[in-house]
């Protein structure tokens, strides 16, 4: 508490220093408003305003900040583990407020100089007061759920109070400026450059996002029409801001799917760890016939998945760094499809190097993309290093993808591949003694979900769970963690209700399952295309090179950067006027008098995820009944400080812990949402991923092998212990078995 006293103090003297300094450059004491003679001097007097309201909101935040700070340990898991969306809400704040005391103080040393930048200093303070303006907001909703919940309690107690306020809140507040000059700033600084570059890729994605058809094509056209968005951060995030609010989920997972591409793959297969068995696989879909749990002398059936589209094939990745017995054999082979170079190189047929024996280990991923994008391919950098350090093969499953394919299609694969995997676990050069699930963001998610459903139909339960920044709870109740959505480049909470609403099934009629949906199937066409994609994009880069400031004035966002236009956008902030629908009314906010945080010149539309399927435990793992929580096998949870699913993990093990269940949770600092795809990038980041690879080696390690491990001799003629159906699909499975018979 007391360094936050001092980052306040110093604040206030470092405003008051520049405030001094600025007044005898500009010779006056008063800040101009008014257009004055030269450039010069209205850069100088926006600058002078800037440093002003900056210090307004620094007296405003300080008591907020220390209310904070006495009362945020009552939602930590435990004093060792301190970590919450209330302390993080603090964490963010320091972190603008400490950027912002480095450049108060450079202007307030430097002013006088010749060479002094007054314009571009005058923009980067208007950006990080507008970023300090909007977190004073956060604090303000954060203060509220802080006053209405219970204790302890992260969510929303309310059933629709206050997440209807903070959608109402988020759909007008101003999020431009989180996404310029401040962009990442609270992360770490090593990662910025790649925020960045991701962001200006996507708002010029977004730019020519209905001009091609084609994918890659669009890539390069994108590529070379952004130069406007490096040199002028306001229209970037201008864009972005309506990129995240506006474009459909035909759009994100176009985007994302972009690191599926094989430029992108290739390339970052060149710094991953080289592998010596790299397969996907493609699984009839039959009936598989396991040994049951409690008594393996009896066998439980397991249905291939038919949810909304009937009985399929599931695919699969096997990655293993050394190869195994089995790995090379006709029957496994006989599944899979090699990938051209990559999967060739890597195969068993390639090198054909000496066979190490059957691992006692194996591991079963899902991935992340928010039950919407991306393939085991997008992750299989960590794949390889897990696969290498911990010396175990592991199957990556590709589930199939909402809105095309809503719950519960994902986990009835899943959940099959995990039960395949266990069958067949001496083609995966494993005797499966001991069996960890991991998976990050989503495939967190349905590694805790698989688990449910394997005890619920009797099946081995998978030895442990190592769940990276799990999505737990996917209703809309609001948290303080997920007050960053506001902020998160990786995470915008427009983007995560569309993410969530597709795998509810809301935007299943949305979407259509168009050929171009599927980008890997897509890029090899886009390359006939590309060169013609390549001499447009050309021009209009070199234009934006050249006149960067008519290409902005030419945008439809509005980048106006004048005092008066701030004031405009804050409802008269400076003389405490009201500005309309901020005072309670239309299911809005009250804050203090005086205060009206910056809204935005165009309403976004977010629909909140509102589906009774998400109140399923199989999809909100968090609202499960205790007899299924108890079920599961010890979990290790790798979440992120600042990540805006944070307070899911924090609940999750404490509902976990209070049942007696083996739970353990484990926060980084200063890494995004999804760090584990941004191993390579940083120290930081590969600091993060060996915790990870640290957790699944305390599965694996620990204790004797469990029961019913090692490849069962199953007499099919044995009795079949009927399970419950927990989807209601029991006719679509006898269905399935006709089909596949």
């Amino acid at each position: 508490m007391e360094e936050n006293q001092l980052v306040f103090s110093a604040l206030e003297a470092a405003c008051e220093d520049a405030i001094a300094a600025l007044s005898r450059t500009t010779g006056t004491g008063t800040p101009a408003v008014t257009v004055v003679a030269s450039d010069g001097e209205t850069a100088s007097c926006r600058l002078l305003e800037s440093v002003r309201l900056i210090q307004v909101h620094g007296r405003a935040l300080q008591p907020l900040v220390k209310h904070f700070t006495t009362v945020y340990h009552h939602f930590d898991l435990d004093p060792q583990t301190p970590a919450n969306g209330y302390r993080t809400l603090v964490k963010v704040v320091r972190a603008c407020l400490f950027h912002i005391l480095d450049k108060t103080r450079y202007v307030a040393a430097n002013c006088g100089s010749a060479f002094f930048r007054t314009e571009h200093n005058a923009g980067e303070l208007e950006a990080y007061g507008q970023a300090l303006c909007q977190l004073r907001a956060l604090m303000h909703l954060g203060q509220r759920l802080l006053a209405e919940n219970g204790v302890e309690q992260l969510y929303s107690t309310q059933d629709q109070g206050l997440s209807r306020t903070f959608l109402q809140e988020y759909m007008s507040l101003h999020k431009a400026c989180f996404y310029g000059r401040c962009l990442g700033f609270q992360f770490s600084p090593a990662l910025r450059p790649f925020f960045q570059t991701v962001v200006i890729g996507m708002v010029s994605f977004g730019e020519n996002w209905k001009k091609q058809q084609s994918g890659i094509g669009r890539a390069a056209l994108s590529f070379f029409t952004s130069g406007k968005y490096v040199v002028d951060p306001e229209l970037r995030g201008a864009e972005f801001e309506r990129i995240t609010q506006n474009l459909d989920m035909h759009f994100w997972k176009a985007f994302w799917n972009l690191t599926e591409s094989e430029l992108i793959s290739g390339l970052a297969s060149i710094a991953a760890k080289t592998v010596q068995v790299n397969l996907t696989l493609t699984i009839p879909p039959v009936t598989l016939r396991l040994p049951l749990a409690s008594d393996p002398r009896l066998c439980v059936a397991v249905h291939p998945p038919v949810a909304h589209s009937g009985p399929d094939c599931v695919k699969m990745r096997l990655i293993s760094h050394t190869l195994r017995e089995g790995q090379d054999s006709e029957e496994l082979l006989a599944y899979s499809q090699p990938e051209g170079s990559v999967a060739a190189k890597s195969s068993p047929l390639g090198r054909r190097p000496q066979k190490g024996p059957l691992s006692p280990w194996l591991i079963v991923h899902f991935h992340g993309g928010g039950f919407v994008a991306q393939t085991s391919k997008s992750h299989e950098s960590y794949l390889k290093s897990w696969s290498r350090d911990l010396a175990v093969p592991i199957l990556s499953v590709d589930y199939s993808l909402a809105p095309e394919a809503p719950f519960p299609r994902a986990l009835e694969e899943c959940f099959y591949a995990y039960c395949w995997a266990l069958q067949n676990c001496h083609l995966l050069g494993s005797t499966a003694e001991r069996v960890c699930l991991a998976g990050d963001s989503a495939g967190g998610n349905l590694c805790i979900t698989v688990s449910m459903r394997a005890m619920s139909n009797g099946v081995r339960v998978p030895d442990g769970i190592m769940a990276a920044y799990p999505a737990t709870l996917l209703t809309a109740d609001a948290s303080p963690s997920r007050l960053l959505t506001l902020i998160d480049p990786m995470l915008p909470l427009g983007v995560l209700c569309k993410c969530i609403n597709a795998y509810a099934g809301v935007e299943c009629g949305k979407v259509e399952c168009s050929e171009e949906l599927s980008t890997l199937g897509a890029l090899g066409r886009d390359t006939a295309t590309i060169l013609t994609d390549l001499s447009q994009g050309a021009s209009s880069w070199f234009q934006s090179l050249l006149d960067p400031v008519s290409l902005s004035m030419s945008s439809a966002v509005d980048t106006d950067r004048s005092p008066e236009t701030q004031r405009r956008r804050a409802g008269g902030r400076e003389e405490g006027g009201d500005a309309p629908g901020t005072n309670g009314r239309d299911g809005r906010l009250d804050y203090p008098e005086g205060f009206v945080p910056l809204r935005s010149e165009q309403l976004s539309e977010v629909r909140a995820p509102n589906s009774a399927i998400l109140k399923n435990p199989y999809v909100s793992p968090l609202l499960a009944p205790t007899d299924l929580l108890k079920g599961l096998p010890p979990l290790h949870i790798v979440a992120s400080a600042l990540d805006a699913m944070l307070d899911d993990s924090v609940m999750f093990a404490k509902r976990l812990r209070s049942i007696g269940q083996t739970v353990t949770l484990t926060v980084v600092e200063d890494l995004p949402h999804g760090f584990l795809s941004l191993s390579q990038l940083s120290k930081e980041t590969q600091e993060a991923s060996e915790i990870c690879t640290q957790r699944i080696r305390e599965v694996l390690e620990q204790g004797p092998p469990s029961a019913n491990c090692a490849r069962p001799a199953v007499d099919m003629n044995n009795h079949i212990r009927p399970v419950a159906d927990p989807f209601g699909l029991a006719r679509r499975h006898e269905e399935a078995d006709e089909l596949s018979d």
